[in-house]
């Protein structure tokens, strides 16, 4: 009896300094705003797609959608915007893609058929539109006070103006088991700028920045390492990588293939183009439902 309860009560010392070992083993960790060991996100590997074949593939359309930052389902994209300030180790969307493409990690290209690459320094420009910078000539008007001229210069990305995310995905039938499946290839960020003409400040609003080829590998890796807000818990947090292949986001389509390919904007406006987005959405959804005979 008395060696059955020793052999209980050094099982359960046993435990408890196993227990301590593993709260002393997280506090001694990297972050020690943690309590406990954290490593489902880091150290992530992407997955990558299975294999299709171009025999498989009996259908396909190419569709352009935007996710709108307006839309308070998609704002855990958009903030937080003072990444330098964060204590809970995430980083919005933007400023995510925008580091990592600086390093180097992955290319990035001027169209969205990811054919014509684009070098880092001037997609920077790109984004961050001019400032005008006021130079001093060395010379002196008549009264001996110095002549300045205006020049303008790169100013700095402003990444609160980044208000969409632009998609171009293909949707397609595979018929190995058919079904209606979607790959996401290409984003590009949609943003407003300053420019300067004619010594005149000049707002442009709804300007491309660069496209991300989703598709490559370098960029899956980056977004699957980078957790996403999830406002109903934290411990549910989906790397962005999981964002776009659940799509858990909120979406209207701008273009579809067509024959003179243009955008819905280009020939409707207001509700006729809203309208015209949800028949294809509809449209696109039907297809897969009219294979089937009942």
């Amino acid at each position: 009896m008395k060696k059955g309860l020793f052999v209980i009560l050094a099982i359960a010392a046993t435990v408890i300094s196993v227990n301590a070992q593993n709260i002393i083993d997280a506090e001694d960790g990297h972050n020690p705003n943690d309590f406990y060991q954290q490593g489902l996100v880091v150290g992530k590997k992407a997955m990558p797609y299975p294999y299709l074949r171009e025999s498989d593939v009996v259908w396909k359309t190419t569709i352009w959608r935007a996710i709108d930052m307006n839309e308070t389902f998609n704002q855990y994209m958009y903030f937080p915007q003072d990444n330098e300030r964060n204590t809970q180790g995430r980083i919005n969307l933007v400023n995510l893609i925008v580091t990592t493409a600086a390093n180097g990690d992955f290319d990035v290209y001027e169209d969205d058929d990811m054919k014509i690459p684009q070098e880092w320094d001037k997609a920077r420009a790109n984004l961050a539109g001019q400032q005008v910078i006021r130079v001093d000539t060395g010379e002196e008007d008549e009264d001996g006070n110095p002549i300045y001229v205006d020049s303008t210069a790169p100013g700095e990305p402003d990444f609160e103006s980044f208000k969409k995310v632009m998609l171009k995905e293909y949707w397609y039938i595979d018929k190995q088991d058919t079904r209606q499946k979607v790959r996401i290839v290409g984003l590009c960020f949609i943003f407003d700028k300053m420019t300067y003409q004619a010594g005149t400040e000049v707002p442009l609003s709804g300007q491309k920045s660069f496209w991300v080829p989703m598709n490559e590998m370098n960029v899956r890796q980056v977004l699957v390492n980078a957790n996403a807000y999830e406002a109903s818990n934290d411990v549910a947090e989906r790397s962005y990588d999981d964002i776009f292949i659940q799509r858990y986001f909120d979406s209207y389509i701008t273009r579809e293939s067509n024959v003179y390919n243009r955008s819905i904007d280009d020939y409707l406006t207001g509700e006729d183009a809203i309208l015209r987005s949800q028949d294809i959405e509809n449209k696109i959804f039907d297809i897969e439902s009219d294979m089937w005979e009942y």
